[in-house]
């Protein structure tokens, strides 16, 4: 199916004014810019996504395309986004915050489909405020932390408090039989918790620990081969593949000249 036209407003900030807007911590990946068409793919964390000064479009798990100003994603479904060159907010948060259903209240006017929750309008208000701010990074964090803050107290169910134990105490990607015994579980019961509470088994959410490492390094300075090299990656080329299996785009894309 053809993606729908006519889709966004004119932007009150160029793209070419900002770079994109990066900011990552043990719990949370924030990522502001212009994106234009991202192909499926799919992520090992829950993401919300909002529209900066307009609607986009979205397709879950191959459907229809459907316009939307604001969206939360589990972690694992399939989806792909068409912005159309606008700046977007990307929120994840890590399991040892919280699943995608604290994410939810953060969507107005929402609408179930097919997994993931849709809406016509939302929270994206400080989205913007982060994209047009040159010096946001300085109070990114207290941001979110509000942003968390009106969320989790409205969430739809609980997160298993031992699946977030065990991601807390995760330094970096680590064996499945550690992660199990900060849980206090065995591994094989510690696995199925973990795709359960999740949406993606366990070593596909190490993949995305070090994809977001890789991130992190990028975002300090280093050049995309040392980031993949300080991340485990085997080279540059094997970061470029899985970073466009996560995001559905190039790192090229969101990645250059990255706010510091």
């Amino acid at each position: 199916m053809e993606r729908p036209p006519h889709l966004y407003e004119p932007a009150a900030v160029t793209a070419e004014a900002l770079g994109p807007f990066w900011y990552l911590d043990q719990a949370r990946t924030c990522f502001i810019g212009p994106l234009i068409y991202n192909a499926a793919h799919q992520h090992g964390a829950p993401v919300f996504l909002a529209g900066l000064y307009g609607s986009f479009g979205l397709r879950i798990r191959g459907g229809d395309w459907h316009s939307c100003r604001t969206a939360v994603i589990p972690a694992g479904v399939s989806h792909e986004l068409d912005v159309g060159g606008q700046p977007i907010g990307v929120f994840y948060i890590e399991p040892n915050l919280d699943g995608a259903g604290a994410l939810a209240p953060l969507v107005r006017e929402g609408e179930a489909l097919d997994g993931a929750l849709i809406g016509r309008t939302g929270e994206f208000g400080l989205m913007r405020e982060l994209w047009e701010d040159s010096a946001s990074l300085n109070w990114a964090s207290a941001a979110l932390d509000d942003l968390i803050g009106f969320a989790q107290p409205r969430a739809r169910r609980e997160f298993d408090r031992r699946i977030a134990r065990a991601v807390a105490a995760m330094d970096g990607p680590v064996a499945v039989e550690t992660a199990a015994l900060a849980a206090d579980l065995s591994p094989s019961r510690f696995q199925h918790l973990f795709t359960e509470e999740v949406g993606v088994p366990f070593r596909r959410y190490r993949a995305w620990m070090r994809m977001r490492a890789a991130i992190a390094e990028i975002a300090a300075g280093s050049s995309f081969t040392q980031a993949a090299h300080a991340a485990g990656f085997f080279d540059q080329a094997h970061f470029n593949r899985d970073f466009r299996r996560t995001f559905g785009a190039v790192p090229s894309i969101s990645l250059y000249r990255v706010r510091m």
